[in-house]
């Protein structure tokens, strides 16, 4: 039987933030991350300190207060948003998505409230391809977002079949 949806999503955006704040506060305080990196995990990765403080792969960089709190804002009310989305969601797979999207869009936001900017570390790369610097609530956002495109793309169009139940 299992969770219901809504306390599905809560309990994975709990676990969400949880993870990400505990991952940035292990490397900036106990792993000492700023001083010691990169620290190489494989030949194509390493944790290294960037510190974001723009959206998703920069974008719309801010250096000034106004910016900073601005995306704060937009990032406390689209939590809200979607977590009325999850509170209405049928399936168990849009609440965990949306639990996986509010859990990292909180996580990033506490991160420009306390730093002033993302703390981003995760970075791949390998044969001259580097991708962006990111975090578990980078990861958890975009996994999110598959979850709810998986959803709306494939399950819909799968039960919109002639012979299927809807």
């Amino acid at each position: 039987m299992g969770l219901p949806p809504f306390a599905l999503g809560l309990l994975v955006a709990l676990a969400t933030l949880a993870l990400d704040q505990a991952t940035k506060l292990g490397l900036l305080f106990l792993a000492d991350l700023p001083l010691r990196q990169p620290l190489v995990l494989a030949p194509f990765a390493q944790l290294v300190v960037v510190w974001n403080r723009g959206v998703s792969y920069g974008l719309l960089q801010q250096d000034g207060e106004l910016g900073r709190w601005l995306l704060v804002a937009v990032s406390v009310l689209a939590s809200a948003a979607l977590t009325v989305w999850m509170a209405r969601a049928e399936t168990r797979l849009v609440a965990g998505s949306l639990g996986l999207i509010v859990g990292g869009a909180v996580g990033n936001a506490i991160d420009r409230v306390v730093y002033g900017a993302v703390f981003d570390f995760v970075h791949l790369h390998g044969g001259g391809w580097s991708w962006y610097v990111f975090n578990v609530a980078d990861a958890a956002i975009v996994f999110g977002v598959v979850g709810l495109l998986y959803d709306g793309l494939w399950i819909e169009r799968r039960d919109a079949e002639p012979g299927r139940g809807a």
